[in-house]
């Protein structure tokens, strides 16, 4: 028997570890590749695109926020995990009806240690989260403590969001050696192009998720703001919260580099 609280406060039991797994969460399923779990996983979303075969192969049962729930059911599932943000509440909940349904929220790196360590004790693979969470720790142990850069980082366009200082991805920013000008505000705040030029962040990133910022965007936005460097940033290294961050730092390390290398041109960084 396996009784976990996840990270909402709900608490679920599983009679024996998990062996029809559907995640509707892109970053944890990618974990669970990563854990060595394979026949097991019977469903996942559109948007999980790692690994790529099973991309290709697995059922997708909708998007994160428009899920099939009949289809869900159909596959017979005895786990779901979740997560807070990038699934809608109410389906989350019709979900619960169905089977357990293990929930994240993450907001910085000991939840997600937290999230990895739970997956891996509801479906057996104990020892390969430990592992995974012990490398993990050790490569952001490698990053030092660069003097931080002002920064900026958007999410969207039209109209312009920026993370604020409740996310993952601030702590990210953090992490990777910048300081969030947003940090005191709450969540995806929006921004004016007016908003945006009187921060004038020495750094500005733009992801390449959800909304894909490309050089013309660049170019945009550095007729705003002449003297900022601005570079293409890799989103799913600031946001994806399962094994993908054992990739971030040495990631993080070559972006803070670029990021302090006023004059030269701005190119994207993604991997």
């Amino acid at each position: 028997m396996i009784t976990l609280t996840d990270q909402t406060g709900r608490t679920l039991t599983l009679p024996s570890p998990a062996r029809r797994i559907i995640s509707v969460v892109p970053s944890q399923t990618e974990l669970l590749y990563d854990l060595g779990l394979g026949e097991e996983v019977v469903g996942i979303t559109r948007f999980c695109v790692h690994p790529r075969q099973w991309f290709n192969q697995k059922t997708r049962v909708g998007g994160t926020k428009d899920l099939k729930i009949d289809l869900i059911r159909s596959l017979s599932p005895d786990l779901i995990v979740a997560n807070r943000e990038e699934n809608e509440k109410l389906q989350v909940e019709a979900l619960q009806a169905t089977c357990p349904v293990w929930t994240s929220d993450i907001k910085n790196s000991e939840d997600a240690y937290e999230m990895i360590q739970a997956v891996g004790q509801l479906t057996g693979k104990e020892m390969e989260a430990f592992a995974l969470v012990s490398q993990i720790r050790a490569a952001f142990q490698s990053l030092g403590n660069p003097a931080p850069l002002d920064c900026l980082y958007l999410i969207w366009k039209n109209p312009y969001m920026a993370a604020g200082g409740d996310t993952f991805i601030s702590h990210m920013l953090e992490q990777a050696g910048f300081r969030n000008m947003l940090a005191g505000q709450r969540r995806y705040p929006l921004l004016t192009e007016t908003d945006i030029q009187s921060l004038e962040p020495a750094v500005l990133l733009l992801s390449s998720e959800p909304y894909p910022f490309r050089d013309k965007d660049l170019a945009e936005l550095q007729g705003l703001l002449p003297r900022t460097r601005i570079l293409l940033a890799d989103g799913e290294m600031f946001s994806w919260y399962g094994s993908r961050m054992l990739l971030a730092p040495g990631y993080f390390q070559q972006l803070r580099m670029a990021a302090g290398k006023q004059g030269e041109p701005n190119y994207p960084f993604r991997h």
